[in-house]
């Protein structure tokens, strides 16, 4: 499952770092160019802050930030159980370590985020595709943990009761044998 992880969160760096490449050598010497007319423009930005701008020009503490992230995210992949409901929590969590990667080595090989996709129906700050991996990333993960991922009701333990383990599942012991607990 690790290598699974690690070869998908490798090979979404690589797009994002691929696109980033094409906007530094397309984008940057014509600034934008018109999509869809109305729609979406490719905008060349070099974004020194995270969302909205906050903490621009504070690469360090964003790098620790973004460090502190990532560190999470392989822990409670790590930690978390190895079960068929898990598994799109495993893959929104590749997604957002994904995204934090890709713009954590803007920051350290560039000293800017590379945006360029801007919409123009609305306002909008402009963005990158690492950004699109963490938005989807979180947004799946909420919708998991809101409305997907329940908790296993817990077995409470009698005083004189007992507990075994009964093929795969925990089962309580009654003077009967082993049930369902």
């Amino acid at each position: 499952m690790w290598i699974i992880a690690i070869i998908a969160a490798a090979v979404l760096v690589g797009i994002d770092q691929l696109t980033k490449y094409l906007a530094l050598v397309n984008l940057k010497p014509i600034g934008s160019t018109t999509v869809v007319d109305g729609f979406l423009d490719l905008t060349f930005v070099e974004t020194r802050g995270v969302a909205f701008g906050m903490f621009s020009g504070k690469k360090w503490f964003i790098l620790l930030l973004t460090l502190c992230i990532v560190a999470f995210l392989v822990y409670y992949f790590v930690k978390m159980p190895r079960t068929k409901e898990y598994q799109w929590v495993r893959c929104a969590m590749v997604l957002v370590l994904a995204g934090a990667v890709g713009n954590m080595l803007d920051r350290v090989f560039r000293g800017y985020v590379v945006d360029f996709f801007e919409f123009t129906f609305f306002s909008w700050p402009v963005f990158n595709v690492a950004d699109i991996y963490v938005v989807v990333g979180v947004i799946v993960l909420a919708a998991l943990i809101l409305f997907v991922i329940k908790e296993e009701p817990k077995l409470e333990k009698k005083k004189d009761e007992k507990f075994y383990i009964c093929g795969r599942k925990r089962r309580r012991w009654h003077q009967i044998g082993c049930v369902s607990g």
